[in-house]
């Protein structure tokens, strides 16, 4: 019988305790003979070796186990039979028993039998001081039986089974291998893909068709993304690894990926082997996978930073419209966890006092006087630095913190167009308009806090301009128009902001309580060749004059956004716009910046 070790073999088991412990194989006063008797007779199979490590004498027990005769095992060399130099370690440690310099030994072995079958064994080396310094008694039981059930044991544990597929803690047991620097192949790319997927619709034919049929569909499932494995696995050395992670949640493992090309094919596979029709005892059921895909360099990545991007960009195929698979960027990733630090940090940033407002100037088309300023939100963040609204003011209306913001926003505009007043009693009081979001609406009593907020600061009601999107009011109906006209009855005025983007129902436009409209920039865009050496497009200027003149018609002002250049100005003037805004003027500046604007051509 010869020794092999199925690797990784266990260690060593080393009992390093005092080595004058005794073993000897006869005891003061006993008769030599009854103790070889037992030797010979025992069930367990044993062999007295000197300390040369050659055979002295083996039982009948170790001779069956080893397919041979007890004498012709005698000067045979003990390590060989047993596997015992297989390892550096093992063997250093056989060797100190021999020596006297080790209490005991004992190691778990797997030996091939003479007649091709192979059994696990329990090898205990230790001294036998009765025989001569450096006698050892070598013993050797057979665990196969317990080996075999510990498998069994571990493959239920380790596997689904209603797919019978490897489950999450076999799957992240291989990942985690796979991600090890011991475990790269020479030879090997030294990558690491995977695939993660999940069932679109999967929760409706559980609530439909019950968990049996479910529990069918995903066993289905399992075997072609089996056979997808196999597929991608053909010509390689390793099959891709495919797993149930839980639920309709599976995952595809392939160790020393090429690519993510090859990782591209494998989804690709996997979407169409997916989609295709399953018939299930007369049931016929379509389903999709959202699949995302992650490929990297194996070193320096941890398995829960893989199955992290992994998960996000799943989360990304879903959110993309399902049905799809979707390969993870970096970019994009980079972006999401900047939104997820400033959603987080959002409220608190608000009570800490982090942001401040900006003023841009609205100048009047036909002087360059001041009129009005538009006040936009900053945040000083600590780690960003200085955040612009459309990084933050649409995290604020998805959590609500945008009611908190917007009447900390209103009422420090509402404040500092008081003081301009108050500190320039000799110009034209200067109006300031606030962007109001829909939720502010719905979620607070905004009639209320504006009422609030004029009485505090002393700023009348006409001095106050409020701009809502376009898409915004046209849909308003119920509480929001109602909020909308009740602003108008008090004197504040309300404006559409970005007209001409969104719904542009002119016939609704008539019936909403609404002051001014705000041109987007695209239009005004258009004009910015003129005076360059191109011509101008007629069809701009038609535009945005048959706008300006329907508002004039409504009784309405119009406010061109993104006025940059004195051509585009001097065209908005000719067609009889109100009022500029944009860099030809001013950019966002401080108050102390706006109080120097007063009085002056802009």
């Amino acid at each position: 019988m010869s020794g092999t070790s199925e690797g990784p073999t266990p260690a060593a088991d080393l009992d390093r305790s005092a080595v004058t412990e005794s073993n000897d194989l006869t005891a003061p006063g006993a008769d030599p003979s009854t103790y070889r008797s037992v030797f010979t007779a025992a069930p367990l199979a044993m062999a007295v070796v000197n300390r040369e490590g050659l055979v002295v004498g083996a039982n009948t027990a170790f001779a069956d186990l080893l397919g041979s005769a007890p004498d012709a095992l005698a000067g045979r060399i003990a390590a060989d039979l047993v596997d015992l130099a297989s390892d550096a370690r093992t063997w250093h440690a056989y060797r100190e028993v021999l020596r006297g310099r080790q209490a005991r030994l004992r190691c778990t072995r797997r030996l091939k039998h003479s007649d091709g079958q192979s059994l696990w064994v329990q090898v205990t080396v230790a001294p036998l001081r009765g025989d001569g310094p450096g006698t050892v008694l070598l013993s050797v039981a057979d665990i196969s039986a317990r080996r075999e059930l510990q498998a069994r044991l571990r493959h239920l544990q380790m596997h689904d089974p209603v797919t019978r597929l490897p489950n999450r803690a076999l799957f992240f047991e291989r990942l985690s291998a796979a991600l090890e620097a011991e475990s790269y192949e020479p030879s090997g790319t030294g990558r690491v893909g995977l695939c993660y997927l999940d069932l679109d619709g999967f929760k409706a034919v559980n609530d439909t068709l019950g968990h049996r049929v479910g529990d069918r569909l995903l066993a289905a499932v399992a075997d072609r993304l089996r056979r997808c494995a196999d597929e991608a696995g053909r010509g390689r050395v390793s099959v891709p690894l495919v797993a149930r992670l839980g639920g309709d949640e599976f995952a595809l493992l392939v160790e020393d990926s090429t690519g993510t090309e090859q990782l591209a094919d494998l989804a690709e596979a996997v979407q169409k082997a997916v989609q295709a029709p399953f018939d299930l005892s007369g049931q016929r059921l379509s389903v999709s996978a959202s699949i995302g895909v992650v490929e990297r360099q194996a070193a320096g990545t941890s398995a829960t930073g893989l199955m992290q991007a992994a998960d996000t960009t799943l989360y990304w195929a879903k959110a993309d419209g399902k049905a799809r698979w979707t390969l993870f960027d970096p970019e994009r990733n980079a972006h999401r966890m900047t939104r997820q630090a400033l959603a987080s940090t959002l409220r608190p940033a608000i009570e800490r006092g982090e942001f401040v407002l900006e003023y841009q100037p609205l100048v009047g088309m036909e002087d360059g006087r001041l009129r009005g300023v538009e006040a936009l939100v900053r945040w000083n963040h600590s780690q960003f630095g200085v955040l612009t609204p459309n990084r933050f003011i649409g995290l604020a209306e998805e959590d609500g913190s945008i009611v908190q913001l917007g009447r900390w926003v209103l009422a420090t505009a509402c404040r500092q167009a008081r003081q301009w007043q108050l500190d320039h009693p000799d110009e034209p009081p200067i109006f300031v308009s606030v962007n109001v979001a829909v939720r502010q609406v719905w979620d607070s009593d905004l009639v209320a806090d504006v009422a609030e907020i004029l009485a505090e600061t002393g700023l009348a009601p006409h001095l106050l301009q409020l701009e809502l999107t376009e898409s915004a009011v046209m849909g308003s109906a119920g509480r929001p128009l109602q909020a909308l006209q009740a602003l108008s009855d008090m004197g504040v005025h309300i404006a559409i902001d970005d007209f001409g983007t969104g719904y542009s129902n002119l016939a609704y436009l008539s019936r909403l309580p609404v002051k001014v409209l705000k041109l987007d920039g695209s239009f005004v865009r258009g004009f910015q060749y003129e005076g360059e050496g191109v011509p101008p497009n007629p069809a701009d200027e038609v535009v945005v004059e048959a706008m300006i003149q329907l508002a004039h018609r409504l009784g309405l002002t119009v406010t061109a956004e993104c006025v940059e250049t004195s051509a585009q100005a001097a065209r908005l003037r000719r067609i009889g716009c109100d009022t500029g805004q944009g860099w030809l003027y001013s950019r966002p500046v401080s108050p102390d910046r706006i109080s120097g604007l007063l009085g002056v051509r802009v």
